[in-house]
């Protein structure tokens, strides 16, 4: 099968490299063409693991700057293009509806477009989908949602082992072809969930919404258990109430709140809808209101363990979760600012490709944040809840 893939982030690439590796054409584009030259030279500037090796593996991948020869020469077409969230607090889905644009730019080209496949990863809100469907009609364009529900930092793994696998469309072919694909891929029993296209985006947004529901709650135990001075014992309870197969283990943890480019975005998605429904909001916000809470309490019991402020606190990183040098409401980063908002000094270890960045912060905090390479070990206070 000829896949085609518009607009390819790091999740986007482990699909299309585990596709690849199981026999597929797998053609890429994205308007960033310093990845695409990488692409084409095999290489991926990434800390996520096998991406690197498969792609030197890969003899039927390549990239292009050009959607218009996706259109052309793909049989099915996937898109993983950034969502980021509104004013509104809703997706925001420009960019997927950008991607359809190159369809109406094919047909102008007389570009045959018959029976061709769109597959929509994005996360999107209700109803988005069931639009493109609607507008893509006219070229007899197949439309189906297909959210992964893997993490960064295992992308691969999570690809391979994912428990569902979420698919929204009329189309029993298409639930088919998708169906292949993912038995192809994963290395466990295909648990392949099908349903409306927009049961399908609820079923995405609730998903991370009820992560972030685990998280809290884990977390508020674990407050619990320290104001009852038997902190020791938090991992042992949590482990023991997880234990229950209604409950389980993933996600629930004492430590950081919830963040990154998904979760937080997920649950404050929940309580728009739900109002714009006139809905009860107070779970999702009661999460996200806990949510913010933790990062304070969190911050004060450090202060209590560490009350003199001439020795540092030491951080492994500063991404949302470790190896992730992404700050997209990174947990991490919020209880380091208000740690130097205390006046503290900050010793954070740093990959080069993030000092600039990370600079910029210093300067703005009497430059107490000082950066550490690895294999250094200076005296301080370690911080690590990820």
């Amino acid at each position: 099968m000829k896949i085609g893939i518009i607009g390819c982030d790091i999740v986007g690439l482990g699909f299309a490299l585990l596709c690849e590796q199981n026999g597929h054409d797998i053609l890429i584009s994205d308007k960033d063409e310093n990845f695409i030259y990488n692409l084409n030279q095999k290489i991926c500037l990434t800390n996520e693991p096998l991406i690197q090796s498969l792609l030197l593996d890969s003899k039927n991948l390549s990239g292009t700057t050009d959607n218009i020869e996706i259109v052309k020469n793909s049989d099915i077409i996937f898109t993983f293009v950034d969502t980021p969230p509104s004013v509104e607090d809703t997706y925001d889905t420009t960019k997927v509806f950008d991607v359809i644009t190159n369809y109406f730019a094919a047909s102008s080209l007389d570009i045959l477009l018959y029976d061709k496949k769109f597959v929509v990863c994005s996360t999107t809100n209700p109803g988005d989908v069931e639009q493109i469907q609607k507008r893509l009609a006219m070229y007899s364009i197949k439309v189906a949602y297909n959210p992964p529900t893997v993490s960064l930092g295992n992308v691969i793994d999570g690809f391979k082992k994912s428990d569902v696998v979420i698919i929204g469309t009329e189309y029993d072919d298409l639930i088919n072809e998708l169906s292949v694909i993912y038995n192809q891929i994963k290395e466990s029993t295909v648990h392949i969930y099908s349903m409306s296209i927009k049961s399908a985006e609820v079923t995405k947004i609730g998903i991370n919404g009820f992560l972030a529901t685990k998280i809290s709650y884990a977390n508020m135990i674990g407050e619990l258990m320290n104001r009852m001075g038997i902190e020791k014992e938090i991992n042992l309870v949590l482990n023991a109430i997880g234990g229950d197969s209604r409950i389980g283990t993933k996600y629930f943890k004492y430590g950081l709140g919830f963040g990154g480019p998904s979760i937080p975005k997920a649950n404050r998605a929940l309580i728009k809808y739900s109002k714009d429904l006139n809905l009860n909001t107070s779970i999702p916000s009661s999460v996200k209101e806990y949510n913010d809470h933790h990062i304070e309490f969190l911050k004060q019991q450090y202060i209590q363990l560490n009350p003199d402020k001439s020795i540092p606190f030491i951080f492994d990183n500063l991404g949302f979760k470790k190896g992730i040098q992404t700050f997209d409401e990174s947990q991490q980063m919020k209880l380091c600012i208000g740690l130097l908002t205390e006046g503290y000094l900050i010793y954070v270890y740093t990959p080069n490709d993030m000092l600039k960045q990370l600079s910029e912060l210093s300067d703005s905090y009497d430059n107490r944040l000082k950066f550490l390479k690895h294999g250094v070990n200076p005296q301080g206070y370690k911080i690590n809840l990820q």
